[in-house]
């Protein structure tokens, strides 16, 4: 390749990989000018030679830490969605043209882009996502535990605690119809499950201590039926919310939207969108599902009327994920304008 007259650079994008990255630079008039692949601990040395632009990258594992790097070097960065990267790919799928759609819809001026994290955003939301794996293992055992105990002619009723209280008196009354390699096995995943009980119970206690210290997370914890969990997870997602211009901008990133087909004039709408977040959107639901269990504490709350309003109208499932909508909707609120629900907290309704 020809010399690279890298004064007139505009934008470049990056394909991040786990050890090289590949870059794709665009002029001001929309020509390629620079097509490189670097090593990853080069990455600084090979930003210092190029002009300040605009940087894109597809948001991935080291796309926030990339981010602040270069802009510290005093970049542009912009982190795209992977979504909004594929209109722009041309021919067959390699890492150079990869880069290259990114360089390209990093100049989109209406292209939202992500937010970038910072450290103790990223530290926050490793921590849920512990937690996550955690709760997810421990079902997957406490699933194994009933099936094996099922294959026995063994039957416990529904309910984790169902199962917990009565593990060890199984193991004593019907220990002449488990073999003693099938009992070893089976207080082997026992031990499991206590182990990871208690690790969630760690994690759970960190995140509680973190939403206890951060102003953000106090602030959104007014809202009936938000806690912890919910306030902590949205702060490490979106920190305070100025990704979105308002609150149902932030619902329909979390997938609590109505999926939308229309054409011709004719608004066709369907399920929930579930994009975005799911991990978000599980906890909201959650949220709106404890409080539509104590109707008698909804005179408390300033949405009080138009729940019981929505719940004659509505079935249940249909009328929690409303209220879920419009629990997402008040927490940005909260969280951008660093302001308190207007209606007192509620012991019943702790939260999430």
């Amino acid at each position: 390749m020809a010399k690279i007259e890298f004064d007139e650079l505009m934008s470049v994008g990056i394909d991040i990989g786990k050890d090289t990255f590949h870059l794709v630079g665009f002029d001001p008039a929309g020509q390629r000018v620079l097509r490189k692949q670097i090593k990853r601990l080069a990455l600084v040395a090979t930003f210092e030679q190029l002009p300040r632009c605009i940087v894109g990258m597809e948001a991935c594992l080291s796309a926030h830490f990339v981010s602040r790097t270069l802009r510290k070097m005093g970049f542009e960065p912009r982190i795209i969605p992977a979504i909004y990267v594929k209109p722009f790919n041309k021919g067959q799928k390699n890492d150079y043209n990869d880069a290259e759609a990114i360089a390209e819809a990093a100049l989109r001026p209406n292209l939202k882009a992500v937010s970038e994290k910072t450290q103790d955003q990223l530290d926050l939301q490793a921590l849920h996502r512990v937690r996550s794996r955690l709760v997810s293992r421990r079902t997957a055992t406490i699933n194994q535990i009933r099936a094996f105990l099922i294959e026995q002619g063994i039957t416990v009723r529904k309910g984790l605690r169902a199962l917990k209280n009565s593990f060890e008196t199984i193991l004593e009354e019907r220990k002449d119809e488990i073999s003693p390699r099938m009992r070893s096995i089976l207080i082997g995943l026992y031990g499991d499950w206590m182990w990871m009980d208690d690790r969630i119970d760690r994690v759970s206690k960190e995140i509680e201590e973190i939403s206890r210290t951060e102003e953000n997370c106090l602030n959104v914890m007014t809202i009936p039926g938000i806690g912890p969990m919910i306030s902590t997870a949205m702060v490490a997602a979106i920190g305070e919310g100025e990704a979105f211009e308002r609150g149902r901008d932030f619902a329909a990133w979390v997938g609590l939207v109505p999926r939308q087909y229309s054409t011709g004039g004719r608004t066709i709408l369907g399920r929930i969108s579930k994009r975005g977040s799911r991990y978000l959107r599980m906890l909201f639901v959650q949220a709106a599902k404890v409080i539509m269990m104590r109707p008698h504490r909804w005179p408390d709350f300033s949405f009080g009327e138009w729940l019981a309003r929505a719940s004659e109208r509505m079935h249940r499932n249909k009328a929690a994920i409303a209220l879920a909508n419009k629990l997402a909707r008040m927490a940005w609120s909260i969280l951008r304008h660093k302001t308190a629900f207007d209606a007192p907290r509620d012991e019943v309704a702790i939260g999430v």
